[in-house]
């Protein structure tokens, strides 16, 4: 079991413990929970984006999955894709790193091995793509945000991106995931191994988003050149879907003193989840895999129910606390939740716009379902900050939002909840500062264009935003309904805070 304790005090900074390494794990606290790296691990899983979602999701589900089959054939190569620090955390420590659950009340702290190197694409790009083409390598996991698939307004790899064009000009060194994927793909090919290509973001229909986005980019090459790759992917490689759900926020100082009185050891590479944490996965592989059903996931043939619910409720409502809350000067989705006008308001988001767009999957309650989402978002010791939440809002509201927003317009219906946070949206673009006047960044692969379509008076300031046709489409911009809510609500807005329900 893992090492746990109450709340902790904030003394003590663990500097003079031992860092975490191989070396050390003898040295860990009695009870804290760690599996040993297989004496015969070996990489089968190649990870872009081993940010801490991963390493707190993913990374343990396989861990565990290699402990219940007793295989070591499944270790980790993780690929940072833009920052070096991870690299830098994680190499001195051999890989392993904690995971720190945190709860209400109390705190526990497990070691984690799953990740046998990290490699950063800057630096080391042939790495990557020879790894990728490693007939050893049975999987090619993704997370690299909503943003990070470089899709156009049409939903397309977007041709016109910088970085797009310069993967399909350089063969060696590409910076884009798809362009790693693809070119990793390309030496693949010529060995004719299969692989299972696993994205773990936060699309709708993330499997097969991503197979078109690799055709798309294979269409792009010289027809000599990706022609016959286009065909090779088709026949060789699946791209099953997946829904990932872990609330990780990002780890403090606090949270690293709090795992060292915990773990023993000092631990540059900590993450922090809740203790939930659910993968639903599509049972379609294009060979062996690792026994990730053992480790808690499910496999299913059709994943988009699960994915609905989990889009609609739990991330729609995250996106509505993240901006209301942000807006009203809340430090934390926590703080937020605990403002009864804004629980209130996320409530009714799920039971009167989203509920009635969903069908629920086998096995799952969606009343007990949309009971949890505000309890663990109400969970104080997690300090997932609005901020941070509110990150990309350009590309995710077109898959939290958006779609419960165009069925219920469909259904004839006014999705008054689910506009208020589009709303609340376009209120944190334009107004840049919360009720006390404190900045609010707008961290956004489309911060310039937001900022220019927000300029300007008030009045109009929806039919603005709603003209950006990378979030949304003619539909939901030639919506007089739609437009009027968001009005009624923006006058609210910035006026105040949030409306009351």
């Amino acid at each position: 079991m893992a090492a746990r304790c109450g709340p902790v005090s904030a003394a003590g900074t663990g500097t003079d413990l031992p860092r975490l390494s191989a070396a050390t794990l003898d040295r860990l606290r009695q009870g804290v929970a760690r599996i040993r790296r297989h004496p015969d691990a070996r990489i089968g899983v190649v990870h872009l984006g081993i940010g801490a979602f991963h390493r707190a999701h993913q990374a343990v589900f396989t861990e565990e999955a290699m402990a219940a089959d007793g295989d070591g054939g499944w270790a980790i190569l993780g690929v940072t894709q833009r920052s070096r620090a991870v690299v830098e955390r994680m190499r001195p420590q051999d890989g392993y790193y904690g995971v720190l659950e945190l709860d209400e009340g109390a705190a526990s702290a497990r070691v984690v091995g799953a990740v046998a190197d990290v490699v950063s694409a800057l630096d080391e790009p042939d790495r990557v793509l020879t790894a990728i083409a490693d007939p050893a390598v049975g999987v090619v996991g993704l997370t690299v945000t909503e943003k990070g698939y470089r899709r156009g307004g049409d939903g397309r790899l977007d041709l016109r991106d910088p970085a797009v064009r310069a993967d399909l000009e350089r063969p060696d060194a590409p910076s884009t995931a798809v362009g790693q994927l693809v070119r990793g793909l390309q030496r693949r090919a010529r060995e004719g191994t299969p692989l299972t290509v696993v994205s773990c973001d936060n699309l709708v229909g993330n499997g097969a988003v991503l197979a078109g986005l690799v055709a798309d980019f294979c269409a792009a090459l010289p027809l000599a050149e990706g022609e016959p790759l286009g065909d090779w992917v088709r026949t060789a490689v699946r791209f099953p879907g997946t829904m990932v759900d872990r609330i990780v926020p990002a780890t403090t100082d606090e949270d690293r003193e709090r795992a060292a009185e915990l773990l023993g050891v000092r631990d540059e590479a900590l993450v922090v989840a809740e203790p939930f944490r659910q993968w639903v996965i599509e049972d379609a592989f294009a060979g062996p895999v690792p026994a990730w059903h053992r480790a808690g996931a499910t496999l299913t043939t059709d994943v988009a129910p699960y994915e609905a619910v989990k889009l609609r409720l739990l991330n729609a409502t995250h996106s509505l606390l993240a901006y209301t809350g942000a807006l009203a000067g809340y430090a934390t989705i926590a703080e937020a939740v605990r403002d009864e006008r804004l629980a209130a308001a996320a409530a009714a988001l799920m039971d009167e716009d989203a509920l009635p767009t969903l069908v629920a999957p086998e096995g799952v309650d969606l009343a007990d379902y949309r009971r949890s989402v505000l309890h663990r978002f109400a969970n104080p010791a997690l300090r997932h900050r609005t901020t941070q939440v509110a990150m990309d809002g350009s590309a995710k509201l077109p898959v939290r939002l958006l779609p419960t927003v165009r069925e219920r317009l469909r259904a004839g219906a006014e999705p008054r909840w689910a506009a208020l946070a589009v709303a609340a949206w376009m209120a944190y673009v334009a107004r840049g500062r919360d009720v006390a006047g404190r900045a609010l960044p707008l961290d956004d692969p489309l911060a310039d264009r937001l900022r220019a379509s927000a300029a300007g008076p008030r009045r109009g300031l929806a039919e603005r935003l709603l003209a950006v046709p990378e979030v949304f489409d003619d539909e939901l911009r030639d919506s007089a309904v739609l437009r009027a809510l968001l009005d009624e609500h923006l006058h609210e807005l910035l006026d105040a805070v949030v409306p009351g329900p």
